[in-house]
């Protein structure tokens, strides 16, 4: 009988050993697997980065995209000002297209990249600077699109909302309701314009009407500025802060013509090369998009099946 728990011991520690070498080899299999991965992905991005500087070799259209909503957050401003600048400075590059599709967002940064597109122009004179609209363009990506030369959309294209938004909330008569005291300390009578928790101040309201009349203004002027006399001033509505359908937007003045990034590239410039200069968020996410979707699954499957603790 203790022989045979010796040899059962034994053949534990036999069957033992193999799974952990077994495990070990699994590991570095995938270690491998994925240290391939990554120079499988080095060397498609830069040759396929070697491509696209080889397509243009010739003429191009230049495209930067102004997508989702204006903001700090997603760094709108410095993205299409940097994919601008980058776009015209290219020798091949004929012409730069803003293709756009947002609906609008802060007035700070529609205001900044509205001058900063003026800028350019007068930078670069001889590469215009053209707004394609996919489905929208709409408030504060308006405001950015009149600095452009021409802006184009499609007949059922969203364009215009001319105005100025503020939303808030009151909560003053919930609070009563279940009994609840707002016990808010400010220095300066007007620190608390807005607040939610304390009752509407009309003279405060006012002030607040007040600067979104002065920045809708600013809105105008910069639309007036940038489409000149192109605008069917005849029009009440035009500044009313209503949108527009493409066919509309014609009419009214808000853009010059229907068109695509591709068409409009063909038809105006002659040329079917065009390459997206668009900053990407991060050297990570270009190499994603250079490798595939396919391969970027591979990868992370590797990571997922990878198990790496210890073995009992």
């Amino acid at each position: 009988m203790e022989r045979l728990d010796i040899e059962k011991t034994a053949m534990e520690n036999i069957l033992l050993a193999s799974l952990k070498e077994q495990r070990s080899s699994r590991r570095w299999k995938i270690f491998f697997r994925l240290i391939f991965l990554i120079i499988l992905g080095i060397i498609l991005y830069m040759f396929s980065s070697t491509g696209d500087n080889l397509v243009n070799s010739k003429p191009s259209v230049g495209v930067v995209n102004l997508t989702g909503v204006i903001n700090s957050e997603n760094q709108t401003y410095a993205t299409v000002s940097k994919s601008l600048i980058k776009a015209l400075k290219d020798k091949n590059t004929v012409a730069v297209i803003l293709r756009a599709n947002s609906p609008g967002g802060s007035p700070v940064y529609s205001d900044m990249l509205f001058n900063e597109i003026k800028r350019l122009r007068k930078t670069y004179p001889t590469k215009s600077i053209n707004v394609v609209v996919e489905e929208v363009c709409a408030s504060g990506c308006y405001y950015i699109a009149s600095a452009a030369d021409k802006i184009y959309a499609s007949p059922a294209s969203i364009v215009g909302s001319i105005g100025v938004i503020y939303t808030g909330f009151g909560l003053t008569n919930l609070m009563q309701k279940i009994g609840v005291d707002s016990r808010l300390l400010i220095s300066g009578k007007n620190k608390a314009m807005g607040y939610p928790f304390v009752s509407e101040n009309t003279s405060q309201t006012q002030m607040q009407q007040q600067m979104l009349d002065e920045v809708h203004q600013q809105f105008i002027n910069a639309v007036k500025t940038g489409r000149g006399g192109k605008l069917d001033l005849t029009n009440q509505d035009l500044f009313s802060g209503r949108y527009w359908i493409g066919e509309d937007a014609l009419k009214l003045g808000l853009i010059d013509g229907y068109s695509t990034v591709d068409s409009l590239a063909r038809e105006e410039y002659k040329t079917d090369n065009i390459v997206d200069f668009t900053e990407e968020q991060d050297t990570m996410d270009k190499i994603s998009k250079k490798l595939g979707v396919g391969l970027v699954d591979s990868a992370k499957q590797a990571v997922s099946s990878a198990e790496f603790g210890s073995f009992k």
